[in-house]
């Protein structure tokens, strides 16, 4: 069966839902597959271990919207969530961008409504709007400049003093930017559900258990968190981080997809999730999650569910994409 679900100008082919021969070598088959139809398969960090392996590339935000927009393959199969394989698109409209599962979104594009980030935008006619990578094509339309955590504070300190701003829809990133900058924003208020979470005092207590640990933390956390961090950065920066470090044992406060590459790296150092406000034992993107390598074979397969999109659209949202794209080389982000 194939589901169809049309979003304003955006039109999405769902995928199909039927069972996989469990006798099938799913890994080798995506592999011939793969090569079979000129497909590449980008991986976030954030993905399944077993995903992380089998991709061609795996990276944060950025490098996988540079490694999307360079890529010469017929079909890119993006493992993330939906902004991303958007973004893939916007980047490559003659290229086919297969998304796993249609159920893989981010809490920080639902959680920004198009009419009604246009309506707050309208109430601030004088700000440039910089919005976070972590939206929907359309919040990207109504953008002056795309950034991602890599490249946010960069971008933000390139803009002159005398030009105020909007950030969206982060509210946690774009908190650490002004205390970072020492610029005023006007901030929408949205938030990551796996960063929001972390708690305070079970950090504290693993603190206390490994004295020597240090606390490392994507600047989607809450201000609290970041506080007592001994590193804040990027999910790309705190895995450089811990591969150039001498300390051996690290708290991580970002979602735990991102430990199997730090172990893969430093297979001699310890890596702690940090654990987060509930009861579960580690921070997971239930949004990431649901890409498994059954729906990647599916998805080669059958190239669906296929990302479609309104020519104007993409146009629209393609002018801050590109200028996000031209500041981070011109500052060597």
């Amino acid at each position: 069966m194939i589901n169809t679900v049309d979003k304003s100008n955006l039109t999405e082919i769902g995928y199909v839902d039927q069972e996989v021969d469990p006798t099938i070598d799913l890994v080798t088959e995506i592999k011939r597959m793969k090569q079979e139809k000129n497909a590449v398969i980008l991986a976030h960090f954030y993905q399944e271990n077993e995903i992380q392996d089998l991709a061609d590339f795996i990276g944060d935000s950025l490098g996988l919207a540079r490694q999307a927009e360079k890529t010469k393959a017929d079909i890119i199969l993006f493992c993330g969530v939906h902004f991303m394989c958007e973004t893939a698109k916007i980047l490559n409209p003659s290229k086919k961008v297969l998304l796993p599962d249609l159920k893989a979104g981010c809490s920080l594009a639902s959680g920004c409504p198009p009419d009604q980030f246009a309506a707050f935008k309208k109430e601030h006619p004088d700000h440039l709007v910089i919005t976070y990578i972590n939206c929907s094509a359309e919040i990207k339309a109504l953008s002056d400049i795309i950034c991602t955590s890599s490249n946010a504070r960069k971008i933000v300190e390139s803009i002159p003093l005398s030009q105020k701003i909007i950030f969206a829809p982060d509210r946690n990133l774009g908190k650490y930017i002004m205390k970072t900058t020492g610029r005023e924003m006007v901030l929408w208020n949205g938030s990551c559900i796996v960063h929001e979470l972390f708690s305070l005092e079970k950090i504290t207590r693993l603190k206390n258990k490994y004295p020597g640990a240090k606390l490392i933390s994507h600047p989607e956390c809450e201000t609290p968190i970041l506080e007592i961090s001994d590193f804040i950065g990027s999910t790309n920066a705190l895995l450089n981080f811990v591969s150039n470090s001498p300390d051996k044992e690290f708290i991580v406060a970002t979602e735990t997809g991102i430990l199997h590459q730090m172990q893969i790296a430093c297979p001699d150092k310890l890596f702690i999730a940090a654990p987060p406000d509930n009861s579960c034992a580690c921070n997971d993107c239930p949004f990431m999650k649901l890409n498994t390598l059954e729906k990647l074979y599916l998805a080669l397969k059958y190239e669906q569910p296929e990302i479609l999109m309104d020519e104007s659209l993409r146009l629209q949202a393609l002018k801050p994409i590109r200028r996000m794209l031209d500041l981070s080389d011109k500052l060597g982000v």
